[in-house]
């Protein structure tokens, strides 16, 4: 049987498999806990202090060396992990294969998340911002009930790509160091891909390698993700999804959630920089739960096609 044909769709069944039963390792062991270590360490060495006297050149090149390092390390650590159980019997690596990108995944910690947001929310607005604390990285201090549900959708659809459909794409075409790099570019830029200060440092220059690599690597997964939420979703505004997309300050990120907000016909948007779907109502606690369906449709289709694949490479090798 040919191996390498067979190996990646079978290990994908495992992942998620393994996701859905036991979600997220423990710490010490998940290697994206290990990047973000990585990343926090290096983080204030690179980017200088807000307000102090700095170029332009010398914390992009620091940024950019500092990334390159760290994908570098994740990708052998990858690379060497594969090689060491490639001469395992194939039910052994698909097994472990499968165990080793199940972590650069996470779909049921996502889904619980949401979940959360909208039970605190049912409780009182305060608890609800104080979830979706947890979820997002904004203030959200001053958002009211609407604000809030539409942030956990918008972070539901975002992270979708981020965190399942974009890893398992990338695994899908070069194997576990491709995941691998894609989780370490994404971790990269959710820390040290910003405009200006977080923190008390300055990011503009400092972040930028690690903002573009993570646009370069997400640019065909958001595109995937948007169309796997629309054809779910059974939605008619496939013409106005590019423009929806567009209006968000990032390339990728618009895909999903717009995608997301015309499926559902809601209004989903960040105050003050960006609104999708400014025509939709204001979305309710069943379209918190209807999302939830979309996304987890999404995750159900992906496994069906890894199904269908090793269906057909088990049938070119038997």
């Amino acid at each position: 049987m040919d191996l390498p044909s067979f190996l990646a769709p079978a290990a994908i069944l495992v992942a998620l498999l393994v996701d859905r039963c036991w979600g997220e390792p423990p710490a010490r062991w998940h290697p994206v806990v290990g990047m973000g270590r990585y990343l926090g360490v290096l983080g204030p060495r690179i980017a200088p202090a807000w307000g102090a006297p700095a170029g332009t050149v010398r914390p992009f090149v620091l940024g950019a060396l500092a990334w390159m390092a760290g994908a570098l390390l994740v990708v052998a650590i990858a690379f060497a992990l594969m090689r060491f159980v490639s001469g395992g019997p194939v039910w052994l690596q698909v097994l472990v294969t499968g165990l080793l990108l199940k972590p650069l995944l996470a779909w049921r910690m996502l889904r619980e998340e949401v979940v959360a947001v909208e039970a605190a929310l049912g409780d009182s607005l305060a608890a609800g911002r104080e979830r979706l604390g947890w979820l997002v990285s904004r203030d959200v201090s001053a958002l009211d009930e609407a604000q809030v549900r539409e942030s956990a959708i918008e972070s539901l659809a975002e992270n979708l790509n981020d965190s399942v459909v974009a890893p398992l794409f990338w695994f899908a075409i070069a194997g576990l160091p491709g995941a691998a790099l894609y989780r370490f570019a994404n971790t990269a830029d959710a820390m040290w891909g910003y405009r200006g200060e977080r923190q008390g440092r300055d990011w503009t220059w400092a972040g930028k390698w690690a903002a573009r690599a993570d646009d370069a690597l997400s640019w065909l997964p958001a595109r995937l993700t948007g169309v796997l939420l629309g054809f779910l979703g059974a939605f008619r505004g496939w013409r106005a999804l590019p423009a929806q997309a567009r209006r968000t300050p990032s390339p990728n990120s618009g895909w999903p959630m717009a995608a997301m907000a015309l499926a559902l016909n809601v209004r989903l948007g960040k105050p003050g920089i960006y609104t999708l779907n400014a025509e939709g109502r204001s979305p309710q606690a069943t379209d918190t739960a209807r999302a939830l369906q979309l996304a987890g449709g999404v995750v159900q289709a992906l496994a069906a096609a890894a199904v269908l694949w090793a269906t057909f490479a088990w049938g070119n090798t038997a």
